[in-house]
């Protein structure tokens, strides 16, 4: 272990290319999706993109990987009974122990040849686990496209923003707890 609490082996691991572990997971949305309005419960969505972001995570690292936060959940559109949902994520960015997956929801009618419509996206932090649930290196990603090292850059200012996030909250309860005003 290091002084982060990281498993070794450490930045000699070789870098892998974003295309090496993205995935695509499709389902058909049932009566048992939906909520009182009709339409798919968000949770359900919020479970598939999960589900995609852990596959990535685990393809990524090679090996376990758990969810440690879950950022920006946006739902475009409501998704329907009948509607067929793809759920493509890939790996954006990677520090130490953690990964940046970036995941897009599509929908499309299961029985129409119609063009499939974003209706939702996220972007998830995963931290790479050894048997002992301790933090364990990751290989760096690899952006392939402009487009890839345009997701990376953006992954690096959101990685910013949390930890600045983070550490904010942090200082206002230790303040709170000074002023005798903890909760």
């Amino acid at each position: 272990m290091t002084d982060q609490g990281v498993t070794e082996p450490g930045d000699d691991l070789p870098g892998k290319p974003t295309f090496a572990s993205r995935t695509t997971l499709s389902h058909i949305m049932t009566a048992s999706d939906t909520n009182l309005l009709g339409t798919v419960h968000g949770g359900v969505i919020m479970k598939l993109v999960d589900d995609a972001a852990g596959a990535v995570a685990g393809r990524h690292s090679g090996g376990p990987a758990v969810t440690a936060s879950m950022d920006e959940m946006a739902f475009l559109e409501p998704v329907r009974v009948g509607d067929l949902v793809h759920v493509s994520a890939q790996c954006n960015w990677t520090g130490r122990s953690s990964m940046e997956i970036g995941v897009r929801v599509m929908a499309e009618r299961w029985n129409e040849s119609t063009p499939a419509q974003q209706v939702g996206s996220a972007y998830l932090v995963f931290a790479a686990v050894d048997e002992d649930g301790r933090p364990r290196f990751v290989p760096p990603v690899i952006p392939e496209t402009e487009k890839d090292r345009r997701r990376y850059q953006e992954a690096q200012i959101r990685r910013t923003h949390r930890l600045a996030r983070r550490r904010a909250i942090k200082e206002l309860r230790e303040q709170r707890a000074a002023e005798g005003l903890d909760d």
